[in-house]
């Protein structure tokens, strides 16, 4: 039975995880992004881990994978505002991250 909740739990948090692949043409992607000043200007306040188990579901905690089909979701960068589906701050810290304008949470659930 304990195996059967770590297993579940494992498989709860890898389908929640915000694992982000980065695209180089804007008609690939999910969502496009642009990377914020300043943390007011942001829907979005992001922390970026370097290892594929820290992305634990929590909002705003993403790991950027080199391996498209592990992603969910698949970002494009853009070079203003405007052209942006949502708008992100990188926080230095983990506790950091988190949803400021929360409209915008489907683009990632």
């Amino acid at each position: 039975m304990k195996t059967l909740t770590i297993l579940f739990t494992l498989i709860t948090l890898s389908a929640y995880s915000q694992i982000v692949y980065s695209v180089d043409q804007a008609n690939q992607s999910d969502i496009k992004v642009f990377v914020t000043s300043t943390e007011n200007q942001a829907d979005l306040k992001v922390y970026k881990v370097y290892y594929k188990n820290k992305a634990n579901g929590t909002d705003g905690v993403w790991y950027f994978t080199n391996n498209r089909n592990e992603s969910k979701r698949k970002v494009f960068f853009v070079k203003t505002a405007n052209q942006a589906d949502l708008k992100i701050f990188f926080v230095n810290t983990q506790n950091r991250a988190g949803w400021i304008n929360e409209s915008k949470k489907y683009l990632i659930d």
